[in-house]
């Protein structure tokens, strides 16, 4: 895997990805920025997010279970002192589908938290991270 960062002026840069994709990330005002893009940190929660959520919903299908839509809500805590490291995580999965089986939905965020999703294992080597989830009748 390979990335690419160019500096963009002020507290900005564009990334770009080996598949090509691009992102903007960028600073608050008052520390430069002009707020084009999220935060290096915030790109960190949202990649976990993303990993994780791709892991339930593939385990979830693989296991016919009929989920229709997958939303996750992020909060964290960090550091007082630098390294602004995470110290917190919490992750809270909104599943929606039909008939979706809580302990289908439970063994799914448990793989993904403990086997298959690196970012979530990388960022658990330093941070407290939590899991809950609420599931959701598809109409």
């Amino acid at each position: 895997m390979e990335t690419n960062l160019r500096w963009a002026g002020g507290a900005a840069f564009i990334g770009q990805s080996t598949g090509g994709h691009t992102v903007v990330i960028d600073g608050p005002p008052e520390g430069g920025g002009k707020n084009l893009g999220p935060r290096p940190m915030e790109m960190l929660l949202l990649g976990m997010g993303a990993c994780s959520s791709y892991d339930v919903v593939s385990i979830l299908k693989k296991s016919r279970q009929r989920i229709t839509e997958c939303e996750v809500r992020i909060t964290s805590s960090r550091a007082d002192d630098h390294p602004r490291i995470f110290t917190k995580i919490h992750i809270h999965f909104m599943l929606t589908g039909k008939g979706l089986q809580e302990r289908q939905v439970a063994r799914a965020i448990r793989l993904s938290a403990e086997k298959y999703c690196s970012a979530s294992i990388m960022l658990g080597a330093m941070a407290d991270i939590t899991h809950d989830f609420e599931i959701r009748d598809a109409d």
